[in-house]
C-alpha cells in the first residue's frame, strides 16, 4: 500500500474516501503544535527517564509516484530540552551533555527513503550533534491523511529509532556502586509528526 492512501478492508465508503497516490504529492511544513519528538534513556540501569525538544521546526516532500524521492529536513533547538526535572534539563544542556550554548541546534536531513510494505517506510538520513554527523534510521507507519477544520491538509507519521549517544561525543556517564552505569549509552528516540501541506 502507499504511503499516501491507507485502506480500510471492512468499508468501502471508507476506502472511496482516501486519497489517491498522487493527490498528496508535494511540499510540507511540520506543526510543531501538533507535533512530538521525544526520547528514551535508561536511567541507573533500573528505570527510563523519557524527555522531550519543545522547540523544532521541519519540511517534508512527499513524492506520491516514487516514495524513495521523498524528503524530510528537521532542525531542533537544543536549550528546548525537557525531562521534567529542571536540575537534570540544565545538566543536559551543559558541557556534560549537548553543549547548548556551543551547538544550540541538532539538525537531520534525510538522504534516502524506502517503502517496506503496507503503511510502514525508512528513512535515512545524517544526523548532526554536537558537530559530528552520523547516519540515522528512523522508521516509519503512515497514520493517514485529512483536512482539518481550519481547510489544513495534513498527513501523519510515527517514527522510531535507536542511537548510540556516544557515537555522536556524547560520553558523560557515573560509575554505580553496584555496577554499570548511571545513564545508557542507547538512546530511544520516538518521532509524532503532523505536516500541513504548503500553500
Amino acid at each position: 500500500m502507499s504511503i499516501f492512501s491507507r485502506k480500510d478492508t471492512e468499508t468501502a465508503t471508507t476506502d472511496a474516501a482516501q486519497p489517491d497516490l498522487a493527490a498528496l504529492t508535494g511540499d510540507y511544513t511540520i506543526d510543531p503544535a501538533h507535533s512530538a519528538l521525544g526520547f528514551v534513556a535508561r536511567h541507573a540501569m533500573v528505570t527510563n527517564v523519557k524527555g522531550s525538544f519543545q522547540d523544532f521546526t521541519g519540511t517534508l516532500h512527499l513524492d506520491g509516484t516514487d516514495p524513495s524521492l521523498s524528503t524530510a529536513s528537521l532542525d531542533v533547538v537544543m536549550d528546548s530540552i525537557e525531562t521534567g526535572n529542571a536540575d537534570r534539563d540544565g545538566h543536559l544542556k551543559s558541557s556534560d551533555f549537548f553543549k547548548a550554548d556551543e551547538f544550540p541546534t541538532m539538525t537531520f536531513r534525510s538522504t534516502e527513503a524506502e517503502s517496506l510494505g503496507g503503511d510502514d517506510y525508512r528513512i535515512t538520513g545524517d544526523l548532526t550533534i554536537l558537530g559530528t554527523t552520523r547516519p540515522l534510521t528512523i522508521d516509519l507507519e503512515f497514520n493517514g491523511a485529512a483536512k482539518d477544520p481550519f481547510g489544513n491538509e495534513r498527513v501523519g507519521f510515527e517514527g522510531k529509532a535507536e542511537i548510540l549517544r556516544s557515537e555522536w561525543g556524547l560520553t558523560w556517564n557515573a560509575a554505580l556502586e553496584t555496577g554499570g552505569v548511571l545513564v545508557s549509552d542507547k538512546i530511544k528516540l520516538n518521532f509524532d509528526i503532523s505536516a500541513i501541506r504548503n500553500a
